[in-house]
């Protein structure tokens, strides 16, 4: 006899906005709010966040991600790489409305997530522009739509040497990687010194962001690409 399957897990009601929010994306928490709703419903529907992350969806993913900003140049064409359900992209995107956004994404599931959220959270006509390119960031299609920006941006993405060479074609000299990494990959850095530096990487450091958002901050790894 075949035993029954045990039932999904409910998709729960977006939670509330924390305070601190509204420090960080200004005009634009409406728009921040309707994401994680949309992250909460369909994010979990359609299998790119967890049931048990719904809850801590505020401080875990988009304000996290949104902490990111303090690390990206005014004005900055930006790329995030791995995009899945738009993080850290989208939450950087609202809280710094002077950044063009490009999110990148392989899988169809989730790029069709994004494009929807794209047309529903972009800054109006006259803003900088957003959009979803489809393929990795080390395809050759995806530099040419792309292009070469000033910040890339990854949250656990590969190991940070796989992720240099990923993203290689979309740095110019000078343009910034900023990866959100885990404990591990913190504990890993000194270590990973010179495959960085020998990929062409230079100013390399880990970089605590968002101290003011409680459990919302986060350290990243950045660096900048040499001259070479």
């Amino acid at each position: 006899m075949t035993e029954p399957r045990p039932a999904p897990e409910p998709v729960g009601a977006a939670p509330p906005a924390p305070a601190v929010a509204e420090q960080v994306f200004g005009a634009a928490l409406p728009a921040a709010q309707r994401y994680v709703a949309r992250l909460a419903t369909d994010g979990v529907t359609r299998g790119l966040i967890g049931p048990r992350e719904v809850p801590r969806l505020w401080e875990r993913h988009v304000l996290n991600s949104a902490a990111v900003a303090e690390a990206v140049p005014e004005g900055a064409r930006v790329v995030d790489v791995g995009s899945g359900a738009g993080l850290p992209g989208i939450p950087l995107g609202l809280a710094r409305p002077d950044v063009a956004l490009t999110l990148v994404e392989p899988m169809a599931r989730r790029v069709e997530f994004l494009e929807e959220a794209v047309a529903e959270l972009a800054p109006g006509p006259g803003g900088p522009p957003w959009r979803v390119v489809r393929g990795r960031a080390e395809d050759r299609s995806v530099v040419t739509a792309v292009g070469r920006v000033d910040v890339v941006t990854a949250r656990a993405v590969a190991p940070l040497p796989r992720l240099v060479g990923w993203c290689r074609g979309l740095l110019r000299p000078g343009s910034r990687l900023v990866a959100l990494v885990g404990a591990r990959a913190l504990e890993e850095l000194p270590g990973l010194l010179p495959e960085l530096r020998a990929a062409g990487m230079r100013d390399i450091e880990a970089r605590a962001v968002g101290e003011s958002l409680g459990d919302a901050a986060t350290t990243v790894v950045v660096m900048t690409r040499g001259d070479r």
